[in-house]
């Protein structure tokens, strides 16, 4: 059995909103989207990456005495974004208020499959079991299946956007119980436009989930003014119609609180949609069709 390593930023346990029962959600670092509403930026790079709280922050100047590239000349500013920063994580230690975390973690799979077995006989009980987020986790298959083989006895999900190879989604999709799958827009062109990438990939991949026989779940975040629309939703209804794996489709509301986390990178959050603006979340469009539809 193989024993890869991936880089995860996040193990949540006893999580509720990601998939049935109480579960253990494993965060991976790594996107290929751009998606303009994400709330988990510290998964966009695929490598470990400083974070910096500026309101703890008290420029204290511990972390740049203890930073070796400092020490040599070659880094350029302080927190929260120098130029040519290791993540060697010296600065984490010597920060008196905590400002300064590493987001990504090295971790090989057999000892992620252990401390979720660890709480097995407590997610049995609760009908739960593992979910494989990020960023995308497709991004690091070959780690993903590496958990699941060393998990025969545990229920296995992912939360995925499907953008990744057939070969790949398959491989993954082969060795879990269910599939979280976004549909986020329909529409070419605007999928390009609020994610950054096409969604051919993923329109085929969700055909190929729907003819494995997978249990699956479409799953729609619900942005106001980009994805919507009745057209969109009955758009999104005809293409999960008829299929006989489909447990539900997850109408997930916009989370105005999604830009929280860009300061701690040195990024700032300007999407281009209105974020105060309610969303439509119509389940009657999903009805229609004779699909089980839920809001989140």
């Amino acid at each position: 059995m193989r024993d890869t390593t991936g880089i995860v930023f996040d193990i949540e346990e006893f999580a509720v909103y990601d998939g049935p029962g109480i579960r253990m959600a494993v965060f991976l670092k790594g996107c290929p989207l751009r998606c303009e509403w994400c709330h988990n930026p510290e998964g966009f790079k695929p490598q470990p990456e400083r974070t910096v709280t500026k309101s703890l922050c008290v420029n204290c100047g511990e972390c740049m005495r203890a930073c070796p590239q400092a020490a040599q000349g070659v880094l350029a500013g302080p927190p929260p974004r120098p130029t040519h920063c290791a993540v060697c994580g010296k600065c984490v230690a010597v920060c008196p208020r905590r400002a300064i975390q590493i987001a990504g973690t090295p971790m090989k799979a057999s000892a992620v499959a252990a401390r979720i077995l660890r709480n097995a006989p407590i997610l049995r009980m609760n009908d739960g079991g593992v979910t494989f987020s990020g960023g995308e986790a497709l991004m690091q298959h070959e780690f993903v299946e590496d958990v699941c083989d060393h998990l025969p006895d545990v229920h296995k999900a992912i939360e995925t956007s499907g953008y990744a190879s057939e070969e790949v989604f398959l491989s993954v999709v082969s060795r879990l119980d269910l599939v979280m799958m976004d549909i986020k827009l329909v529409d070419e062109a605007a999928h390009r436009r609020y994610t950054g990438v096409s969604n051919a990939q993923i329109l085929a991949n969700l055909r190929a989930l729907i003819r494995s026989g997978k249990p699956f779940r479409a799953r729609v975040p619900v942005i106001p003014g980009v994805n919507d629309s009745r057209e969109n939703l009955e758009a999104t209804a005809r293409l999960v119609a008829g299929a006989k794996n489909l447990d539900r489709v997850e109408l997930l509301r916009y989370n105005r609180s999604a830009g929280a986390k860009y300061g701690l990178l040195g990024e700032e959050y300007n999407p281009s949609f209105d974020t105060e603006r309610e969303p439509n979340m119509d389940l009657t469009v999903f009805e229609q069709y004779g699909i089980k539809a839920v809001a989140l």
